[in-house]
């Protein structure tokens, strides 16, 4: 289980921002006009980071494939072993919603 994170009433009211989005269309609208294409880039990449690491991809093949350094890939490893589980959390959701 999680622990509860504490966090700015700010930082919580942006999680219930992206909770009310009801579609696809809406959550890129609105993340167009909260991030520069350079945060949405940079987001992506380690989305895509850490499917590449629990897929077992090698750092090599991943600065390879998702043109992200090795410190990142490093720090979104860390995240997957001894974080509070959201990148295996997404990632597992929208490999189901795939098959």
């Amino acid at each position: 289980m999680t622990e509860r994170i504490k966090r700015p009433a700010e930082t919580t009211r942006l999680f219930q921002a992206v909770l009310a989005l009801k579609n696809e269309e809406e959550c890129a609208a609105f993340f167009a006009d909260l991030c520069t294409m350079k945060e949405l880039a940079d987001m992506s990449q380690r989305l895509q980071a850490a499917e590449m690491l629990l897929e077992g991809k090698t750092y090599e093949q991943i600065v390879k494939n998702a043109e992200i350094s090795t410190a990142t890939i490093s720090r979104i490893n860390h995240c997957i072993q001894y974080g509070n589980g959201g990148y295996r959390t997404v990632l597992g959701r929208l490999a189901a919603k795939r098959r």
